[in-house]
């Protein structure tokens, strides 16, 4: 399963936690880190359906690297309730080049197994995933 461009594998708590994410709305958002010794991608950590668009930011390293789901919900301007499955690719300009590379090149054969996703955004810096920049998005 490893991909030949990156070798890392994708662990099944990914794509389990995802498919409880987006079917069952069990979490807000799950953060996914990869595990370089083992190389795979595994679940980092998971958030409360209760949990704030500040919960996740406060959840994501600053200086490294990840991949990020979040469900979004927000109400359009007929008054629709919708939510927006968001998959972030997070890498800051301070982490390590060798890891921005291996999150670069890994992150299409990952994202294909997140099958639902329906917005991808690229972040360097904090104000790329702003919440501004999310309600943007979603519309």
């Amino acid at each position: 399963m490893a991909n030949a461009a990156s070798g890392m594998a994708v662990d099944d708590a990914c794509k389990l936690k995802f498919l409880e994410l987006k079917s069952k709305r069990t979490y807000r958002f799950i953060i996914y880190k990869i595990e370089e010794k083992q190389k795979q991608v595994i679940v980092e950590k998971v958030g409360e359906p209760t949990e704030s668009y500040e919960d996740f930011i406060a959840s994501i390293p600053a200086d490294e690297c990840r991949y990020a789901v979040y469900d979004f919900d927000f109400v359009t301007a007929e008054n629709c309730q919708k939510s927006r499955i968001f998959f972030i690719a997070w890498s800051p300009d301070t982490a390590k080049v060798r890891s921005k590379m291996i999150y670069a090149s890994s992150k299409d054969r990952f994202k294909r197994e997140l099958d639902g996703i329906q917005v991808e955004l690229q972040a360097t810096d904090p104000s790329e995933m702003d919440l501004d920049v999310i309600k943007s998005r979603a519309a």
